[in-house]
């Protein structure tokens, strides 16, 4: 570790970030576009429904197109950790996982789309890191490793899958957790076993769940560490936040988790401080190609935020500054004041029961207390 002494530390965190499809379609070296899909034939499709909406995509795009202004932001933010979702399979494996509806995967030469963000840690553990099997996973977890990257909730075995990722900043260290829960889609089977690749799948958002994470993280968290679970749960779309994932992120907390990164709906959900601690109930959908799909309008699903929370070496919350951006041709841009004051709003409705407060900040930004 370097000498730098205990402080603050600022991580950046987002929801899905899904760079198959479309999305792979536009970048300099895109697979065999033909999908499984019920309404389209191919990944070329999705881009076609972006430009009639928002007017022309340019291919090939430079990698770092798909992240667009927020690449800006985190450059801004410098922050300590980042952590994103990653839902789809690096891979040309066309072994498309049976009984699935959506399909993601992108090509291995294109990954410096993702590594374009400089993440820290790739979450795993969703219900798509499997979509070309066992197979795609593994090269999956070979091509992110060959890039540096490090992944949570994914391994070649369950004592991989379980094991968090570890950030070292300074004297302190950031461990990402990683678990996909069976409400968001991730299949049971997907699990990984002591002899086979897979994920850490949770059958159910119970007490015995809370415990099997709480002594892992017991195992592994030191004082100074700040603990992340992040995990893959819940519905596409709506505000309201079951009981048992109250529950569950409580008991997560009570049992040594700093934050709670939730992830799987289709744009952000409220967020609570519990015993002054950050749960981000649902965190969106950051990077895809849904750009020009038709339905649930009322959620705004272009509208993404960037979240860069602020913690104390004690793992205590401090702060959360959020960037509001919008998908536009397959890239992210910095959202208008009229759309920025809309997230603005509805944040702040649907967070007033966890007693969180949204205001807009000189800088364009959102800010939770």
């Amino acid at each position: 570790m370097s000498g730098r002494p205990p402080g603050p530390l600022t991580l950046f965190l987002c929801g899905d970030v899904m760079l198959g499809r479309g999305i792979d379609q536009i970048l300099p070296h895109p697979l065999d576009p033909t999908l499984r899909e019920r309404y389209v034939d191919g990944a070329g499709d999705y881009v076609a429904l972006a430009e009639a909406a928002n007017g022309p995509v340019p291919r090939p795009v430079d990698f770092s197109w798909p992240w667009g202004d927020a690449l800006d932001v985190l450059a801004a933010a410098a922050p300590d950790a980042r952590i994103v979702n990653l839902e789809t399979s690096v891979t040309g494996s066309d072994q498309f996982a049976p009984g699935k509806a959506v399909h993601y995967r992108m090509n291995p030469a294109n990954l410096p789309c993702l590594t374009a963000a400089r993440p820290d840690v790739c979450v795993l553990a969703n219900n798509h890191a499997l979509d070309f099997g066992l197979r795609g996973l593994e090269e999956t977890l070979g091509a992110l490793s060959d890039a540096g990257l490090q992944v949570a909730g994914g391994g070649l075995d369950a004592h991989q899958a379980r094991r968090p990722a570890t950030v070292s900043v300074g004297h302190a260290r950031v461990l990402v957790f990683a678990c996909g829960a069976t409400s968001s889609g991730t299949p049971l089977d997907w699990a990984a076993t002591e002899d086979r690749a897979g994920l850490d799948v949770l059958p159910e958002l119970s007490e015995d769940g809370v415990e099997r994470l709480a002594d892992r993280i017991r195992q592994h968290k030191r004082p100074g560490d700040v603990a992340v679970v992040s995990i893959h749960w819940g519905s596409n779309w709506g505000y309201e936040i079951p009981a048992e994932q109250i529950r569950f992120a409580h008991g997560l907390i009570d049992n040594g988790a700093d934050i709670v990164h939730g992830h799987s709906s289709h744009h952000p959900r409220p967020m609570e401080v519990y015993r002054n601690r950050l749960i981000l109930y649902g965190c969106g959908d950051f990077i895809n190609d849904y750009e020009g799909i038709r339905g649930y309008e009322q959620y705004r699903d272009d509208l993404r935020l960037v979240y860069l929370a602020s913690i104390a070496p004690t793992g205590a919350f401090l702060g959360l500054r959020m960037a509001p951006m919008q998908a536009r041709r397959l890239r992210l841009q910095r959202a208008c004041a009229e759309d920025a004051e809309y997230l603005r709003a509805v944040l702040n409705s649907v967070s007033a029961r966890f007693d969180v407060r949204i205001d807009a900040t000189a800088d364009g930004m959102l800010a939770a207390s």
